[in-house]
């Protein structure tokens, strides 16, 4: 089983909400190809976040540990169809309908991780073979998500800032994927769900990669 850290937030497009951000993009991607896959994160208790868990449970990502919070509303992003940038959406006053596509307003307003939420939800799940961190993240919850694939002899995959240094104390055998400026395709998101769903069918690293690679047609460099 994949475990997928992040919280996922909504896009409304053509009036219809679907799972969005970077750790629905994983999980999502993970689950297409058929391994069993969960969601850790937390959303708001909302209508917007019925659509999310609809749509990932559409998607074979289960979300028994993701959490609801009736405290906070969950992210919404919405197509902007100008050329001045995105513009931020309140979720409580979002349009009922999206009148095309276009690149995604993004919010991440109450996106972030909470230490203590992340730990809570990992604790619902058992027998994992993989934990991907999915969105770069604060110290405590790298390591929670450090500790809990020691725990249970998984495999941990990183996704960091551009640029930034891999935290010490992670186990030896961490994978790190650092993020790109922008991943508006999901394309990076993609490619990291794919990873860990090779990882997951028993691949080594080089071979997942190079699988991840091949699910869109490309090919990796030959072995030295």
């Amino acid at each position: 089983m994949i475990v997928v850290i992040g919280s996922p937030v909504a896009r409304l497009v053509d009036g219809v909400l679907t799972a969005d951000g970077a750790a629905s993009q994983v999980a999502l991607s993970a689950a297409a190809t058929g391994r069993t896959v969960q969601l850790v994160g937390r959303t708001g208790d909302d209508a917007t976040a019925d659509g999310v868990v609809l749509d990932l449970t559409r998607g074979g990502v289960g979300h028994v540990a993701l959490l609801r919070d009736p405290a906070r509303a969950t992210p919404l992003e919405t197509p902007s169809e100008t050329d001045d940038g995105p513009e931020a959406t309140d979720p409580s006053s979002a349009p009922k309908t999206a009148a095309g596509r276009g690149d995604p307003v993004t919010t991440s307003v109450g996106s972030s991780l909470d230490a203590a939420d992340v730990d809570l939800g990992l604790r619902y799940l058992t027998d994992f073979a993989v934990v991907v961190l999915a969105e770069p993240a604060a110290p405590d919850v790298v390591g929670i998500a450090a500790e809990a694939a020691r725990w249970g002899g998984a495999r941990l995959i990183l996704v960091v800032e551009p640029g930034e240094a891999v935290p010490d104390g992670l186990p030896a055998d961490v994978i790190v994927f650092e993020a790109p400026d922008a991943d508006p395709d999901g394309v990076f998101a993609a490619l990291v769900g794919r990873f860990a769903a090779a990882l997951d069918d028993g691949a080594d690293p080089g071979e997942a990669f190079r699988a991840s690679l091949a699910w869109d047609g490309w090919t990796g460099a030959a072995d030295d």
